[in-house]
C-alpha cells in the first residue's frame, strides 16, 4: 500500500542514565536509518522520540543523591539530547514527557477512557509506610528473598536470584523511605481491562500481521495465549501526571501508560495544527523501532489504549524490535556500569560518529543477541572502512585531481566490462531498497559496501595509473566511471553514514544528489569540478585507542567483582553434589539430546510452576512441559535455543503430554539457567 505520510517512532529513553551502545543498535540507528531512507525519496515523514522522566526509578536516584526527580530528569535530558545529536540522530522533534504539552495530552487521554468507562476500578491492599506517611512503590521497599534468602532484595525482584516477587512475599519487609516496617491499607487504583480486548488483539496481530518480526509475532501469541489480565494505569507517588479525576489525590498515571502517549504529545508539539493527520489518517503509516523488552507495550497495551480511546488513532503496521546487544561476552547493564557510553564515545573517539553508526549497524543484533567488542570494533573500522571505502573515494579523487586538475573527465566509448560495471549499480539500489523496506538494515548496509567494492575492483581491474602512458583517453573514461561511482557510494551510505556521505558530497562539489538519482551512471557532467586536495574519510583505529578502552571496562569489571567478594565472603562456599554411580558409554549413548528452538510458550492452566512449550525439534514440533514458570516469563522463552533430551518417553503432567526434556541447571542460590548454545545451530543437531 502506498502511504501518503509516515509517522516513526522510537522508544523513549527513560531519563535516569545516557544512551549506550545497546539502546543506539536496537532501537535509534536502525530508526535513523529508515527515517533518512524515507526522507532521501520524498516521503512526507515525522519521526518523534523523547525523553521518558516519569517512574519510580526516577525518584529512587533522586533520593540517592539527595535532590529532586525534576533536577535528575534535567540532567539526563540534556545528556541524551545532546548524545544523540552527537551521533547524527535526525529526529524532528525530541521532545520529554514532563513538558505542559505532555501533561494536557496524557491527562486528557485518561479522562477520555474514564469518561467511556473504559477503566475498572479496584481497591487493593499496599504497603505504606506509617512514618513517612506514603504508600510504598515496590522498589521503595526491602526484605529478604523468599525464593534464595538473600537480604536486601526489592519488593518486585530479588537481584540476587533474578526471581520476581511481590512486596507481599518479603521476609521482614522495610521501607527503603523511613526504615520503618511498612504496614496493608486499602487504596484504590484504576485498571485497563485488556482482556476486554483480546479477541481485537487477537484478530489484529494473529490473523493481520504474519509478516512481523518472529521475535514480535511469537511473543505478542505467547502472551495472547497466556490470556490477558487487567492492568492498574495508576499508582500511589508523588512524581508524574497526576490523575484527573475525584479522589485521586496523591495518585499518578503508572509510567506504562503515560510513555507511549509521549509519542502523540510530541507530535502535538511539533505540528499543533496538523498532528492528527499523523495520528488519525488510514493514509499515515506508523512505526514502532524498539527492543525486545518493549514488545508487549507496543504491541497489545498501547494499540488496546489506542482502541479503548474510540478517537479514530490508527495502529502501527509495524513493530520491528530488536534483540540485545551483548558488550564483550556480559549482557550490558546500566546498574553494573557494563556499558559503552555514547556521550563517552563522542569525547573519545570525536570526528567518527559514523564508525560507531556503521560497526553496531553491521553487528545489529536483528535476529539474535549479539555481542559488541572493541577488537571486532576497531577490525571493522581497518579493514572495512579505512581499506575499501575510504581506499576507494581516495584513489578516485587524488588520481582525478592528478590528471585533470579536479575536472571530471568525458567518458569514451564503452568497453563491455565498463557497461556491466555500471549495470551493477541499479541492481545494487533495487537490493538496498529491499533490505531497508523489509527492516534488514545489516544487509542493506552490505550492499551498500559492495558498490564500494565494486568501485575498489573497477580500479584495480582497469589500472588507470598504469594505462594513462599508453592509452590516456581510456583512463578518461575509467575516471569518468570511477567518479560516477564515487557519487552513487554516497546516496548510497547517507542513511547508514551521514557524515561521511557529506563529506563524499562535498568533495565532488555537488549537494544536487538525491536517492532518485542512486544507481544513474551519469551523476557527474563532464567538466565538473571536484576537489583537488581530498581528505582521508577515515582514520585507522589504533591499538591504544582500543586498549584504553579494554582497560575501562577491565577496572568496571573489577571493581564489580570486588563488592561482589566483600558481600559473600562471610558466606560458606556451596559444594557439589556427589558423583552419580557410573554408567557405561552404551548407556549413555542411548540418551538422544538435541539442540531445539522455542517457538511458543505458556502457562499451564491452575499450576504455578508448569510451562507448555512447543519446540521445534528439527525432526518434528513437540510439546513439552517444564516446571520453571517462577524463573522464566513464556514471553522471554519464544525464540530461545534449548538442549532437550528427546528420546525420553511420554509422560502426562496436569493433563498435558510431554514429550522430552529441557536441559537447565539451578545454581546454588536457586537461579535456574537453561543449557542454550552459545550461537545458533540448526534444529535438530544432536548434543554428543
Amino acid at each position: 500500500m502506498k502511504y501518503k505520510r509516515h509517522l516513526i517512532t522510537a522508544a523513549l529513553p527513560y531519563a535516569n542514565g545516557g544512551i549506550h551502545i545497546g539502546h543506539l543498535a536496537g532501537v535509534y540507528i536502525p530508526a535513523d536509518i529508515y527515517a533518512r531512507y524515507l526522507r532521501g525519496r520524498g516521503e512526507d515523514v515525522v519521526w518523534v522520540c523523547g525523553s521518558d522522566e516519569h517512574g519510580v526509578p526516577i525518584t529512587i536516584k533522586a533520593r540517592n543523591e539527595g535532590t529532586t526527580p525534576q533536577a535528575i530528569v534535567d540532567r539526563y535530558h540534556e545528556v541524551i539530547k545532546r548524545s544523540f545529536e552527537g551521533l547524527g540522530m535526525s529526529f524532528d522533534i525530541y521532545s520529554r514527557t514532563t513538558s505542559p504539552t505532555h501533561a494536557e495530552t496524557a491527562g486528557e487521554f485518561f479522562r477520555t477512557l474514564y469518561d467511556r468507562g473504559e477503566f475498572i476500578e479496584s481497591t487493593s491492599q499496599q504497603y505504606f509506610d506509617p512514618e513517612a506517611g506514603i504508600f510504598l512503590a515496590d522498589r521503595y521497599i526491602t526484605g529478604t528473598c523468599p525464593k534464595c534468602g538473600a537480604p536486601g532484595a526489592y519488593g518486585d525482584q530479588c537481584e540476587k536470584c533474578g526471581s520476581s516477587l511481590a512486596a507481599t512475599e518479603l521476609i521482614a519487609p522495610t521501607s527503603a523511605v523511613s526504615g520503618a516496617t511498612p504496614v496493608l491499607r486499602e487504596t484504590k487504583h484504576w485498571y485497563l481491562p485488556l482482556d476486554k480486548h483480546e479477541a481485537f488483539l487477537r484478530e489484529w496481530i494473529l490473523d493481520g500481521h504474519k509478516e512481523w518480526k518472529s521475535n514480535v509475532y511469537g511473543q505478542c501469541k505467547s502472551w495472547l495465549d497466556g490470556g490477558l489480565q487487567p492492568r492498574a494505569v495508576s499508582r500511589d507517588l508523588d512524581w508524574g501526571i497526576p490523575v484527573p479525576v475525584d479522589g485521586a489525590e496523591g495518585k499518578v498515571l503508572y509510567v506504562w501508560f503515560d510513555a507511549p502517549i509521549g509519542y502523540i504529545s510530541a507530535t502535538r508539539e511539533l505540528l499543533p495544527d496538523r498532528w492528527e493527520d499523523y495520528w488519525k489518517s488510514p493514509d499515515t503509516r506508523m512505526v514502532h523501532f524498539i527492543g525486545k523488552d518493549n514488545i508487549v507495550f507496543h504491541c497489545i497495551m498501547f494499540p488496546a489504549m489506542l482502541k479503548a480511546h474510540g478517537g479514530g488513532y490508527i495502529l502501527p503496521d509495524n513493530v520491528p524490535a530488536n534483540e540485545f546487544l551483548n558488550l564483550e561476552g556480559d549482557k550490558i547493564s546500566t546498574s553494573r556500569g557494563w556499558a559503552v557510553w555514547l556521550d563517552e564515545y563522542l569525547v573519545d573517539f570525536p570526528g567518527k560518529q559514523d564508525i560507531l553508526r556503521y560497526v553496531l549497524c553491521a553487528n545489529a543484533p536483528e535476529t539474535k543477541d549479539n555481542d559488541f567488542t572493541w577488537r571486532d570494533f576497531q577490525a571493522r573500522a581497518n579493514n572495512e572502512l579505512v581499506a575499501v571505502l575510504g581506499n576507494f573515494v581516495n584513489r578516485a579523487l587524488v588520481l582525478t585531481g592528478k590528471y585533470y586538475n579536479g575536472k571530471v573527465p568525458a567518458a569514451g566509448p564503452l568497453t563491455d566490462y565498463d557497461r556491466d560495471t555500471l549495470a551493477e549499480l541499479p541492481k545494487l539500489r533495487a537490493a538496498i531498497e529491499g533490505h531497508i523496506e523489509s527492516f534488514r538494515f545489516r544487509e542493506a548496509l552490505k550492499d551498500a559496501m559492495e558498490i564500494a567494492r565494486l568501485g575498489n575492483k573497477y580500479l584495480a581491474d582497469s589500472e588507470p595509473w598504469k594505462v594513462v602512458k599508453t592509452d590516456p583517453t581510456r583512463v578518461e573514461t575509467v575516471m569518468n566511471i570511477a567518479l560516477q561511482i564515487t557519487a552513487n557510494l554516497a546516496v548510497a551510505i547517507e542513511p547508514f553514514m551521514p557524515f561521511t556521505a557529506a563529506k563524499i558530497t562535498r568533495m565532488l562539489g555537488t549537494n544536487t544528489l538525491g536517492w532518485s538519482s542512486l544507481g544513474r551512471p551519469d551523476l557527474l557532467p563532464a567538466g565538473h569540478t571536484v576537489t583537488n586536495a581530498p581528505e582521508l574519510l577515515f582514520e585507522k583505529i589504533e591499538d591504544a585507542a582500543i586498549e584504553a578502552q579494554i582497560a575501562k571496562l577491565e577496572a568496571t569489571k573489577a571493581a564489580r567483582a570486588a563488592a561482589v567478594t566483600s558481600v559473600t565472603s562471610e558466606v560458606e562456599p556451596q559444594k557439589a553434589e556427589p558423583q552419580k554411580p557410573e554408567i557405561s558409554f552404551d548407556e549413555f549413548s542411548k540418551m538422544d539430546i538435541r539442540i531445539g528452538t522455542i517457538l511458543e510458550a505458556e502457562a499451564v492452566p491452575k499450576t504455578k510452576k508448569l510451562l507448555k512449550f512447543r519446540i521445534d525439534t528439527g525432526i518434528d514440533i513437540r510439546t513439552i512441559v517444564s516446571g520453571i514458570a517462577e524463573h522464566f516469563t513464556p514471553a522471554e522463552l519464544v525464540g530461545r535455543q534449548v538442549q532437550i533430551l528427546a528420546n525420553l518417553a511420554p509422560r502426562e503432567i496436569k493433563g498435558v503430554t510431554s514429550h522430552g526434556m529441557i536441559l537447565m541447571t539451578e545454581q546454588p542460590d536457586g537461579k535456574i539457567v537453561l543449557l542454550t548454545p552459545t550461537e545458533k545451530v540448526p534444529n535438530g543437531q544432536t548434543v554428543n
